[in-house]
């Protein structure tokens, strides 16, 4: 194949490839659906390359990744307060996401990355956030 092809090929793959990917929103809310201090919606399953954009619809909120929580090779991250956020989620696997000023109330999140993976919860969680974990892990798991 002659390189000019070659390069032409390879361009409209990377072009498909970006034109797949898909953007999710997902709100930070004071109160939702599921009580107070949440994500909506509060688990997601993506494909790897989508993005997640976090709108703080109300004050006061971030988006974090969970330590412990994170595939093998993921980046860790962190928001600044009030303000919205992307990450695009490259990494197979299931990541933990948290309000750092909330965690304590539970506020969490889970994105499960490609095929479910087995995980466990980190132990230094507070017991609200553990718990709120523990169902959106049995709703993903449920294909829910």
């Amino acid at each position: 194949m002659p390189p000019r092809s070659a390069a032409l090929l390879l361009a409209a793959l990377l072009t498909t490839a970006a034109a797949q990917a898909e953007v999710f929103e997902v709100k930070m809310l004071n109160r939702g659906a599921e009580g107070a201090m949440v994500y909506e919606p509060d688990h997601l399953r993506i494909a790897p390359g989508d993005t997640v954009r976090f709108l703080p619809t109300q004050a006061g909120h971030n988006a974090a990744s969970i330590p412990g929580l994170l595939p093998a090779g993921a980046e860790a991250f962190k928001s600044k307060l009030n303000q919205p956020f992307e990450y695009t989620f490259s990494q197979p696997g299931l990541y933990g996401i948290q309000c750092i000023p909330h965690l304590a109330m539970g506020m969490v999140m889970l994105v499960q990355v490609g095929e479910p993976t087995p995980a466990q919860l980190p132990d230094a969680l507070p017991a609200r956030a553990a718990s709120r974990l523990a169902v959106q892990l049995q709703k993903l798991e449920a294909g829910q």
